[in-house]
């Protein structure tokens, strides 16, 4: 049966390849499949027209190898001597990396990005639009900087982008985890306050802005907009709606949805999230009314 339909497939795109007419084309006429585009662009930058390279190696592009790690970087780059630049990891241009910065392989920072000294940047993690604070971890596969979710509908019913021009901002002593997503800002810049730390696959929308000492565990979901204290904690999986104002020194059970405002330090939990004991006092009033049901 193998046998058989390769057979019937050769001989198909045999009499398909003769019947169809040969054009020859030029070079010329050829040269927007084959040429590839600058994409280190900065937003910035864009105010010319677009430039095309063909066939362009790294070094007309403006990179060369680093001497420490064998990454890529930037003619424009401005990079401290003690840097490590892992081999497979693009630092494009413009970008300010301070002393004793690891860049793991496969990490890209785009153009105009800074990262202060004795941070380290995991594998695969994509920075852009952004600054990264001094002593910052950054694991693998985090992405800081990307547009935010924004869209707005026009007059004839069509889905537009919202632009996203603004930046996202780490603070110092900052650890993010795994496959986190911090957005960029929109009408302010999104921002992480000094020695916050926040776990594996949180999303963080744009505009947000979190205070110092912060704790957000794994599958957090902050919607943009949201203005958090100091000291805040999340438990896993807490949810935060846009536009919402959380205190200093707020903690929130797991699993717990935040619909408006909390103006008061203290324990909450709950969908919507209410102060714990009345979050337990509804829980075990809907425990007792249940066996009396049955």
């Amino acid at each position: 049966m193998t046998v058989t339909l390769r057979k019937l497939t050769s001989t198909t795109l045999f009499t398909t390849c003769h019947l169809m007419p040969r054009v020859k084309c030029t070079k010329k006429e050829l040269s927007p499949f084959y040429s590839t585009r600058h994409f280190s662009q900065h937003s910035s930058d864009r105010t010319g027209p677009t430039h095309v390279t063909t066939n362009a190696s790294d070094s007309d592009l403006g990179f060369e190898k680093w001497h420490n790690g064998g990454g890529m970087y930037h003619k424009s780059a401005n990079i401290d001597p003690s840097v490590l630049i892992e081999v497979g990891a693009v630092v494009h241009s413009k970008s300010v990396l301070g002393p004793n910065v690891h860049i793991g392989s496969g990490a890209v920072v785009g153009p105009a990005v800074t990262i202060g000294q004795l941070t380290k940047i995991g594998y695969n993690a994509a920075l852009s639009n952004c600054s990264i604070g001094d002593s910052c971890i950054v694991h693998n596969g985090a992405c800081i900087g990307q547009d935010g979710f924004g869209f707005f509908m026009d007059e004839l019913g069509n889905m537009l982008k919202k632009p996203q021009m603004l930046y996202a901002r780490i603070g110092n002593h900052v650890e993010i985890g795994a496959n986190t997503c911090i957005d960029r800002g929109s009408w302010r810049d999104t921002v992480i306050g000094e020695f916050s730390k926040i776990d594996n696959l949180v999303q963080i929308g744009h505009n947000v802005v979190i205070g110092r000492c912060c704790m957000l565990c794994g599958q957090v979901g902050v919607a943009g907009s949201v203005t958090m204290g100091d000291y805040v904690t999340l438990g896993g999986r807490v949810a935060i709606r846009d536009h919402v104002s959380i205190a200093s020194k707020v903690r929130l059970a797991a699993n717990s949805c935040v619909t408006k405002d909390i103006r008061e330090p203290g324990d909450y939990g709950g969908f919507p999230a209410v102060p714990i004991n009345e979050w337990r006092r509804q829980i075990a009033s809907v425990r007792w009314n249940f066996k009396k049901g049955t």
